[in-house]
């Protein structure tokens, strides 16, 4: 495992103190119950207002917010997992990672969707309502999670092929490395990862460029379309920061090997937790309707309508 068995050494050898201990986890738990309180609001305003269910772009946005809640709310479970208990079983290890794998890479694919039918609303209008509609766009979202499975999935396989029985029952610091530690996987991940990363670039470029050149002679709203991709290409940014992670924790366990746990610390809040608060700016802030809803719920008030 060269590599993995190197960090998870490293984290055994440099374990924190109790007080940086209790002061890492209240951090994500209170970030993490704030994103997932806002994103609870945006949910509970899709779903009591048919205008929201009926169009194919907050379909899609509903569908990240909730990749977002359950990704967060996985991450952080392993994090306190973490300290806590330290290790765990390797089959429940197993479970919690593809679900959290699950959601992650969906995220990406989600955001280049979500920026090709802001495309299309701006530079085909007239087509838009054939094109996104609601059937599509479900069908669009099992594709996102059957691309997501047939990335993951093989992983499993793999270690159910190549690990004897006794392996699953063995107690493991939970991580993507440890539960699936074949040599194979890895070259597997890092070719899927360089994929994604093309496709989904390529996308958000494509869909920006294209916005950005009708922007110049077009209305208000294809100016706001172009800033919705390039809040889009930013988050789009930080999550590709995960299909970049094995790259960076390699590189921090060189650089700083005695504070490696706080450099993980580090690398978790921005990959993990930093790009699903920016979900709520997009929707929750920049959009007039999403915005009159929500303050209905997040301050318990009734709005006139």
């Amino acid at each position: 495992m060269n590599l993995s068995s190197s960090n998870v050494t490293v984290v055994i050898e440099y374990r924190d103190s109790f007080t940086k201990a209790v002061t890492k986890n209240v951090i994500v738990v209170v970030l993490s119950i704030s994103i997932n309180y806002i994103n609870a609001g945006l949910i509970q305003t899709f779903r009591k207002h048919e205008i929201f269910y009926m169009n194919p772009r907050y379909i899609l946005f509903f569908h990240l917010v909730v990749n977002d809640m359950i990704q967060v709310t996985l991450t952080v479970i392993l994090f306190i997992i973490s300290y806590i208990l330290y290790r765990i079983n390797v089959s429940v290890c197993c479970v919690f990672i593809l679900l959290a794998l699950f959601v992650t890479e969906n995220t990406p694919l989600n955001l280049a969707c979500m920026a090709v039918e802001c495309y299309i609303a701006v530079c085909m209008p007239l087509r838009h309502v054939q094109i996104c509609t609601v059937r599509r766009t479900l069908i669009l979202i099992g594709l996102i999670w059957a691309t997501s499975m047939w990335s993951v999935l093989p992983d499993l396989f793999i270690t159910v092929a190549t690990q004897p029985l006794d392996f699953f029952y063995t107690r493991v610091f939970c991580l993507r490395e440890t539960a699936f530690s074949n040599p194979h996987i890895v070259k597997k991940r890092d070719i899927t990862y360089i994929v994604y990363l093309v496709i989904v670039w390529f996308v958000i470029f494509y869909t920006y460029f294209r916005i950005l050149f009708t922007a110049k002679t077009a209305s208000k709203d294809a100016k706001k379309a172009r800033n919705t991709i390039l809040l889009h290409g930013f988050q789009v940014l930080l999550c590709m920061a995960t299909y970049a992670e094995p790259l960076l924790k390699q590189a921090l366990l060189q650089w700083f090997p005695r504070n490696y746990s706080d450099s993980l610390f580090a690398c978790y809040i921005i990959v993990q937790i930093l790009p699903r608060s920016i979900s709520p700016i997009i929707y929750g802030l920049r959009d007039k309707t999403f915005r009159r809803y929500l303050r209905q719920y997040l301050l318990c008030k009734v709005i006139p309508q």
